[in-house]
């Protein structure tokens, strides 16, 4: 009976998300990964900033499913639409994505995300923010009408989902991680994942 040496054994990896987007977006790594559920309150605390909201939750939500995954390297995301300082949530309804789009017309919105990497055995708890600054265009309401009964985008802070038909409502799109937008900053998880002892190559 052989053991591996520790050198060759690379932590299992645990995306703390039942994002379709997040899962996707890993999977561009090419590693095996699990998926779990957090489980964590997401209410803003009052007067809470955006950002500071996105790193919170980030963090809790590795943190949870760390607890159930001790030696895994676990990956916890959140991300937080900021327009001038106040976090703009899933509309929910079309009347509420309606008004979200009205405030946006013209404006930049930051969509704050944040990315942790905790792994339990080792101590390890690594959390980064990677802001998107998205400029919208001028918005007409026959423009925001089509568009949401097109595209519908109800379970989406900010009502608009740049991967979709989003991308005809901006003008531009201000980065240096250019997954963080659709909900996992790539190049920020990587690092994380390497510094966590995760072979990405």
């Amino acid at each position: 009976m052989h053991h591996q040496s520790p050198a060759s054994e690379t932590r299992t990896v645990v995306l703390g998300s039942t994002s379709r987007y997040r899962r996707e977006l890993l999977s561009r790594l090419s590693l095996p990964f699990e998926v779990a559920s957090p489980e964590v309150d997401e209410t803003p605390r009052p007067g809470e900033a955006p950002s500071a909201l996105a790193l919170r939750l980030a963090l809790a939500k590795a943190r949870a499913v760390a607890a159930r995954f001790p030696r895994a390297a676990v990956i916890g995301s959140d991300q937080v639409a900021d327009l001038a300082g106040e976090p703009l949530g899933k509309p929910g309804t079309h009347e509420n994505a309606r008004a979200q789009l009205r405030r946006m017309s013209a404006q930049w919105v930051v969509f704050q995300t944040a990315v942790a990497v905790v792994c339990q055995e080792t101590g390890f708890e690594q959390v980064s923010l990677a802001p998107v600054r998205v400029r919208f265009r001028s918005l007409r309401d026959e423009e925001i009408e089509s568009y949401l009964l097109r595209e519908q985008p109800y379970d989406c802070a900010g009502s608009a989902k740049s991967e979709g038909l989003g991308i005809v409502l901006l003008e531009a799109i201000e980065n240096d991680d250019p997954t963080a937008l659709i909900g996992l900053p790539l190049i920020r998880t990587c690092a994380m994942l390497r510094a966590a002892g995760v072979a990405l190559l």
